[in-house]
């Protein structure tokens, strides 16, 4: 299982700060939360299914753009930290 830990502006979409998930990879990992939470839907990924530009992922704390992106594994016990960017001026 890991552990998931969402930001305080996606955990306003009905998913909790913290849950676990069982997938092998990332992409597993969102097409579960996307199933439990479904307003998550689309805040996470575009239509296409890739990650939106806004939205940052980390694995055990290494940035999946660094890695195999949405293909990128999951431990047994691998920690998930899902970051939204704040843009301004």
């Amino acid at each position: 299982m890991a552990l998931v830990r969402l930001d305080a502006w996606l955990g306003e979409f009905g998913a909790p700060r913290e849950t676990e998930a069982q997938a092998s990879d990332v992409e597993g990992l969102l097409m579960d939360l996307e199933s439990r939470y479904p307003r998550l839907r689309y805040r996470l990924r575009d239509e296409a299914g890739a990650v939106r530009r806004f939205v940052r992922i980390f694995v055990d704390g290494r940035d999946i753009l660094q890695s195999e992106g949405l293909r990128t594994p999951l431990g047994a016990h691998a920690v998930v930290d899902i970051l939204h960017s704040i843009a301004g001026g």
